[in-house]
């Protein structure tokens, strides 16, 4: 029961959406309406900014942050912190208040991975930043990310088979929510990182 709460108050704190809410206040637009029609990082960097999107990923990044520390703090519990920072991806990806429209949750699965087990978080944050350096592919670099995340906890946390469970739900999640970024990958026409593009979706 303490590991639904733990879920559903992640949920409520992940359904602040910092993009929508910047597009609304500052541009006057529902993010979800231009560019690739998320409500993340990297499409606010392309439809308002590098300054509106440096503020997209610290939000949300905190906010899974603050989802564990509370959780971990109300029930000592390490692994409580980490179901919810999951709430937190899952009330991003899918707001209620939203309709179910938002983002694809990898600032906020870095925050939860830090907050929970810093090491892992390095890992995860060492692979994205060093493919998205190369390749220039966020997409690329949130996907392999993703998947080395059930991987470190395995490795890291071996006798307790819920972190790698969670791990396997935020792979599988992000992984969903890329699919028409991995579509684009494979076909070669995945736009890099720079290409700042304003245009509403049709």
């Amino acid at each position: 029961m303490d590991r639904v709460l733990c879920v559903a108050i992640g949920y409520l704190i992940g359904c602040f959406q910092t993009a929508f809410i910047l597009g609304k206040y500052k541009e006057r637009i529902d993010i979800r309406n231009y560019g690739s029609g998320n409500s993340g990082t990297t499409n606010v960097i392309r439809t308002m900014g590098w300054k509106a999107g440096v503020i997209t990923f610290l939000a949300d990044f905190l906010k899974a942050v603050l989802a564990v520390l509370l959780c971990k703090a109300l029930f000592n519990s390490n692994i409580l912190g980490f179901y919810a920072g999951l709430g937190v991806v899952i009330g991003h990806n899918w707001p209620v208040f939203l309709n179910f429209k938002g983002g694809k949750g990898i600032a906020s699965t870095l925050g939860l991975l830090v907050a929970t087990d810093w090491r892992v978080g390095l890992i995860a944050i060492g692979i994205m930043g060093i493919v998205i350096g190369i390749s220039r592919f966020v997409s690329l670099g949130s996907i392999l990310m993703v998947i080395s995340v059930p991987i470190s906890m395995y490795f890291m946390h071996t006798n307790e088979i819920e972190y790698l469970i969670v791990g396997l739900i935020l792979m599988g999640s992000a992984l969903y929510q890329h699919r028409e970024n991995i579509k684009r990958l494979l076909s070669g026409s995945e736009n890099k990182l720079g290409k700042k593009k304003r245009k509403a979706k049709v």
